[in-house]
């Protein structure tokens, strides 16, 4: 009997999981999670490494898209600019930082990237 109580209990929370993950992707699209807040900095932007290998997409609303050689968008997350420093969060968990040289460079993860636009 205990046995199909902790069965009958582990079918609704695994029924009620899948219902809020059902809701969370109609809201927020399959590959998202929550929007950031617009961000007020003058960062936003196209940034390419000088290979054009990796591109940052950087949104005005927190988001940023990144794409690596011919697979576009293969990382997505949001950003975060505090003066000159960025940090990343990855929507699969992965965190990354960097700094805002100047106007036009940012020196993330051992490399250089050029804004674009």
């Amino acid at each position: 009997m205990k046995d199909l109580r902790l069965l009958a209990l582990s079918l609704v929370a695994g029924t009620t999981l899948m219902a809020i993950e059902e809701a969370r992707s109609q809201t927020t699209g399959p590959s998202m999670t929550r929007t950031s807040p617009a961000q007020s900095h003058p960062y936003v932007g196209i940034w390419v490494t000088s290979d054009g290998r990796i591109r940052h997409e950087l949104l005005p609303n927190g988001r940023y898209d990144e794409a690596r050689g011919s697979r576009e968008s293969a990382y997505r997350g949001r950003y975060e600019v505090r003066g000159q420093h960025i940090d990343y969060w990855d929507d699969t968990g992965f965190t990354a930082d960097g700094e805002f040289v100047d106007e036009n460079t940012l020196h993330h993860g051992g490399m250089v990237f050029r804004r674009v636009r």
